[in-house]
């Protein structure tokens, strides 16, 4: 597609009544580092971000801060395009380049006010570097740089006690012209050495504040092919990247916003001929497709290898292959040269149908949602077809050499997440038991009599330092049955763990067919006459089985025993978030009062409360004991 056309339907987006455009963002992103991309960033500036997402799906808005260290005004054009294509709508607030520490230390409020869910503190080397070194004094340097760094290190600590948002910091790359200024090799190795320290603090202080991580700029660049720094727009603008660094700064910000926000994705649908394998499995045979120590064979291993180290961390793998089911089992289970196996995939889509309706098939069997799957293929044809009909569905195109097939897998960071879990390690199992369920779904003559069948067991448990990260994982990622729609962060889940004005669940599900884990949170404020559902969420893996009832029945016993008259709740709603909305429906509980910000309070009496737990599920709690019990189902 030429950029002129995606210039052209970017400005259409502009006039009234524009019609909507959910794949242009995705395309533009296709040409990131390109002019257009950056001219079309500027012209989005003026669209409404509903117009760029698929039907049904809203964009989450999300307030940005840039506070750099250096000119960065034309930050944002990237910056908004590669968030418009992760599904956000960005609200900019650019700080001029002398105020960043200013800004963060508290002595200019305006960053404050701005109340930013992700605040962006580009730094150069500058910060820290003076330029009038001499380098032949290194121990005045370091003198120099540490004390710019405790200056440095304040003021961003100063920043994130303040804020409720998350701040995003970066490695610093030392300009190659720095390094060749000093003319000793080993004074030049001891600059260096004084260079990678620093970063190493920079990476630290991620693990030392709350609310604050870091991109590791300095690695990334090492495989960027262009220069750090273009000196005529330094000079004239004092801009300290080149547009190039931008680009990749801002893809990188983007993959880390949906890592914190639990937007990553949760499912890589692969191809098999040309893409997990060499040649054509039905015009080649098993015995002569490309897989081996030798190339091209060894790049597909790699692209296996890659793919499996997804797996091993979370992300489900899939197959949509045009090919015979027999023959492409028959290789799945018998091929020497497979590093992936038949129990390595949640799905295999074989046949010759096309490709959009293998990946509908398999969202619809895993229950997620199409914007949760990223398609891998050789054939631009099939990634032509899947972009236009399913524009959720991140595409990566496999052209050219197979040898760079296995880093275009992971260059996007679609699957990044700030924290892995048990859970995510044991997720492909917890699928693959799934469809064991649904096979023994189909030989009960009834729901309720397969619902009995299951054996289904439910533990809740106060979080602990085991749970709390996939607490607050859960809270991100989860959609469809969250209460407002959203997450409460890290930091606030920690507080209210260790709150005795608060109670944090974590609960649990297993059953005849295996654990399916920690499996939904709640968020709960504690008064003396009542209780606060600040938030409950529960994965779709466990809906339909009666366990949000369980859980809400165990909850309520611990209110009432702790002299609480009535459980209150926050629903805020979403387009995603009807099962949560019909839950509190169901459960009883009666609209209080509208908010002023959309959300509802919900009233409950525990007398008589809600509903017994259904008699197919038995209830263990290993939070602080209550007193009574679910109809004989509660144990303590």
């Amino acid at each position: 597609m030429a950029d002129d056309d995606l210039l052209t339907r970017a400005r259409r987006l502009t006039e009234p009544g524009a019609a909507a455009d959910p794949g242009l963002t995705a395309r533009l992103a296709d040409r990131f580092d390109t002019p257009v991309a950056r001219e079309a960033g500027r012209i989005l500036a003026a669209v409404d971000p509903r117009l760029l997402c698929a039907p049904g799906h809203e964009p989450r808005p999300l307030r940005v801060a840039l506070a750099p260290s250096f000119t960065a005004d034309q930050m944002a054009a990237p910056l908004r395009v590669a968030l418009l294509a992760s599904g956000f709508a960005p609200e900019f607030q650019i700080a001029a380049p002398d105020q960043q520490l200013l800004r963060l230390g508290g002595a200019v409020a305006d960053l404050d006010a701005f109340g930013a869910d992700l605040t962006l503190c580009p730094v150069h080397e500058e910060v820290f570097l003076p330029r009038d070194l001499d380098p032949g004094d290194l121990d005045a340097l370091r003198a120099a740089v540490d004390e710019r760094w405790e200056r440095f290190a304040a003021a961003v600590g100063s920043y994130a006690a303040r804020t409720t948002g998350t701040v995003l910091l970066n490695t610093v790359p030392l300009p190659a012209s720095v390094l060749r200024g000093v003319v000793p090799h080993r004074g030049r190795a001891a600059l260096a050495r004084l260079w990678r320290e620093l970063n190493l603090r920079l990476l630290d202080l991620a693990e030392q504040a709350d609310r604050v991580d870091v991109v590791d700029l300095e690695t990334l660049l090492a495989e960027h092919p262009g220069p750090l720094r273009d000196g005529r727009l330094h000079a004239f603008a004092q801009m300290a990247w080149a547009p190039g660094v931008e680009d990749r700064y801002a893809a990188e910000v983007a993959a880390y916003t949906r890592a914190f926000t639990g937007r990553g994705k949760k499912c890589l649908v692969l191809d098999l001929d040309n893409t997990l394998w060499g040649g054509v499995l039905g015009d080649d045979g098993p015995e002569n497709i490309q897989l081996g120590p030798l190339y091209p064979g060894n790049a597909y291993v790699a692209v296996q290898r890659a793919a499996l180290a997804l797996r091993r961390q979370g992300v489900l793998l899939a197959v949509a292959s045009k090919n015979d089911p027999d023959l492409v089992a028959r290789v799945l289970d018998e091929h020497p040269g497979l590093v992936l196996r038949a129990t390595d995939f949640v799905a295999v889509e074989a046949g010759w149908g096309p490709k959009d309706d293998s990946i509908r098939r398999i969202a619809e069997q895993l229950n997620i949602g199409l914007d949760s799957i990223v398609f891998a293929d050789d054939s631009a044809f099939e990634c032509d077809l899947v972009r236009h009909s399913l524009p959720e569905v991140t595409v990566i195109h496999l052209a050219g050499d197979p040898a760079d097939h296995a880093a275009a897998l992971l260059a996007g960071g679609g699957f990044d997440a700030l924290t892995t879990t048990d859970t995510d390690k044991e997720r492909t199992g917890l699928y693959r038991a799934r469809a064991q369920r649904h096979r023994f779904s189909a030989d009960q003559s009834s729901p309720e009599d397969y619902l009995h069948g299951l054996g289904l067991r439910v533990t809740l448990r106060a979080a602990d330092a085991y749970t709390l990260p996939r607490i607050v994982q859960l809270g991100g990622r989860t959609n469809q049955f969250n209460l407002i729609g959203g997450c409460h962060s890290e930091a606030d889940t920690r507080r209210m763990a260790d709150s005795p004005e608060h109670a944090l669940y974590a609960f649990e599900v297993a059953d005849r067919f295996g654990d399916e884990g920690v499996v939904g949170a709640l968020w709960i404020a504690r008064h003396h006459d009542h209780w606060v559902l600040e938030n409950a969420v529960m994965s779709c893996r466990v809906f339909a089985r009666g366990v949000e009832h369980a859980v809400l029945g165990a909850v309520a016993d611990h209110a009432r025993a702790a002299g609480a008259a009535r459980l209150e709740a926050d629903l805020r709603r979403t387009p995603r978030n009807g099962p949560a909305a019909r839950f509190l429906d169901e459960a009883g509980f009666a609209l209080a009062e509208p908010g002023a910000d959309g959300t509802e309070r919900r009233v409950l009496a525990l007398d008589p409360g809600p509903a017994a737990t259904a008699p197919w599920i038995t209830v263990t709690v290993t939070a602080p004991a209550a007193a009574g019990s679910r109809e004989g189902h509660l144990i303590a």
